[in-house]
């Protein structure tokens, strides 16, 4: 090697040090140099089971450090590690993913195990490129981390030359190593909106009469929970969130009145029905979020803070638009607004939630058996200690944790699949990689813990203590009255369209050497959590519930 210049794995593995990377998360063989590399820096090299598994855990590790996660696979893995961005893009996460590719004169020609990665990762990431050559590592590793964080955070994929990524490792790179600090983490900027924005949206908060804020998951991006509290406590404002929101205000505070959408608690969308302008900070108005464009209505009056622009007003026209960082257009808004109390909007809020609290905690407090996922939510809320991390899967994991499971301190937090079933054992390894003095707790049903199951052996082997909540009633739960009503009277078995074996994952963990317990009454469910909280190892905690209960249907206006 001449002066001035360094080997390309030693310069990938310096740069990821350099962008404060801690782990990285891929199936074997890619870029077998470079590993060597980053153990001599400290940088832990986790090798999962399946690329899509890899995937979702940097996800979560970027997810819950607000640093970029990386994962990588050879060429014939690419495919799977493009099915597991799915999430990560739909959840604004940015994750930087790497993958081989032959050399261009073997393309087009059969070449072993290769097929065209670009149009896989097109839909997946805001940001694609080749790296065919030495001269380019420089500049499109900078840009894949710049790309990563900046504007809406997303995920990245840079196809590297070799399948295995050799030829780039074996290549000589001029130094220096350059780390741009402003991209090491998200938000690296915070655009403040314009003052004419922020005065028009105080002129309509003031003019409501019932104004709600919906809090989204670009709340928790942007770190702006306090100010959204400050807000609602300095005009009398409700507050729902939406399920990636859910966390920006505790579920106890008088102005909280919970997720609102589909996956949500009734007298979430009955407040957002009733209000006469809807205040969204950091939240799309996607369907889910608003159970269909239901609630609130079409024609209702929005305030939409949002940091890309094409986001506001895309589904409801009468959209008054501020962009900009969150924590900075709210805190600039709340300096905007007088202080103002609006008793009898309030208390219509509270009242509505007061009916829903009391019909529902029966089903949080129930000795039956089998066990009811609302009170195994309900015992999971009491026991999480106060700096807990609650990783949940989608469906109706979401569903039940979103409405049955209160937050109960500013520090813990929520993180919850975008719409992936089988997220959240993965991306719970992850986040305990980026945060392993937090206590991490998934929180998946039997279906979604069968997608990655052998991941067990990973949290093992690298010691990712984590605690899996399996919500296990052998099968598919979501779907089962839409197949019964398909059915009819027609003759048949439903129940295979949705029913599994029964397994018990507590033996499945201990034969993996973790922890396994299994709870078939309500009250082992907190000795079963406190024990495998303190356990010191990956830990599976086992809940029988039954296939016949159902997740609350939302709630919406006739």
């Amino acid at each position: 090697m001449t002066s001035g210049t360094i080997s390309g794995a030693r310069f990938i593995a310096e740069t990821l040090k350099g962008y404060g990377v801690t782990h990285v998360f891929y199936v074997d063989a890619i870029l077998r140099k470079t590993m060597v590399d980053l153990e001599e820096l400290g940088i832990r090299r986790v090798i999962t089971h399946s690329e899509k598994a890899a995937a979702y855990m940097a996800d979560g590790y970027a997810r819950a450090s607000h640093r970029p996660g990386v994962c990588m696979a050879q060429s014939v893995g690419a495919a799977n590690l493009a099915a597991g961005l799915q999430d990560a893009y739909l959840g604004r996460s940015p994750v930087v993913a790497l993958t081989g590719k032959k050399p261009p004169a073997l393309q087009h020609r059969n070449a072993y195990q290769e097929i065209e990665h670009a149009p896989l990762f097109a839909p997946v990431t805001k940001f694609h490129a080749d790296l065919v050559s030495a001269a380019q590592l420089p500049f499109l590793l900078r840009q894949a981390f710049r790309e990563a964080v900046t504007g809406t955070p997303g995920p990245v994929h840079l196809d590297l030359l070799g399948h295995n990524g050799r030829a780039l490792e074996l290549a000589e790179v001029p130094l220096p190593v350059v780390v741009d600090e402003a991209f090491t983490s998200y938000p690296p900027f915070r655009p403040m909106p314009e003052d004419s924005a922020i005065e028009w949206a105080a002129r309509a908060i003031i003019a409501a009469s019932r104004p709600v804020i919906v809090a989204g998951g670009g709340v928790r991006s942007s770190g702006a929970a306090a100010e959204v509290v400050a807000l609602a406590e300095r005009r009398s404002i409700p507050v729902a969130t939406s399920v990636n929101g859910k966390g920006t205000i505790l579920d106890r505070h008088p102005l909280a009145v919970g997720v609102v959408g589909n996956y949500s608690a009734r007298c979430a969308n009955q407040v957002v029905a009733e209000a006469d302008l809807v205040i969204y900070i950091g939240s799309n108005t996607g369907d889910q979020v608003t159970n269909g464009w239901t609630v609130p209505a079409l024609d209702t009056p929005v305030v939409q803070i949002e940091l890309d622009p094409a986001e506001v007003g895309r589904s409801y026209p009468n959209t008054i638009p501020v962009v900009g960082d969150a924590k900075l257009a709210v805190a600039k808004l709340t300096e905007a607004l007088a202080e103002s109390e609006n008793p009898t909007w309030v208390q219509r809020a509270q009242q509505l939630v007061a009916a829903w609290r009391d019909e529902i905690e029966p089903l949080r407090s129930s000795d039956a058996v089998p066990i009811r996922p609302e009170r195994l939510c309900k015992e999971l809320g009491e026991v999480m200690p106060e700096d807990a991390l609650l990783v949940v899967d989608t469906g109706y994991s979401a569903i039940w944790t979103a409405t049955m499971l209160e937050l109960r301190h500013p520090s813990q937090s929520y993180l919850r699949a975008a719409g992936s079933l089988g997220w959240a054992f993965p991306a719970a390894l992850g986040a305990k990689c980026a945060a392993p003095e937090r206590p991490v707790i998934c929180f998946t049903g039997d279906g979604g813990f069968w997608y990655h199951l052998s991941e067990l052996e990973t949290a093992r082997r690298y010691q990712i203590n984590t605690v899996t909540v399996v919500n296990n009633n052998h099968g598919l739960a979501q779907g089962i009255p839409d197949i019964h009503a398909i059915y009819g009277d027609r003759p048949g078995n439903p129940g295979e369209l949705y029913r599994f074996a029964p397994v018990s994952f507590a033996r499945v963990a201990e034969e993996m050497g973790c922890l396994g317990i299994q709870v078939e009454r309500p009250d082992q469910i907190r000795p079963a959590l406190q024990h495998a909280l303190a356990a010191g190892r990956p830990a599976v905690v086992e809940v029988i519930t039954g296939l016949e209960y159902r997740a609350p249907e939302p709630w919406a206006p006739r």
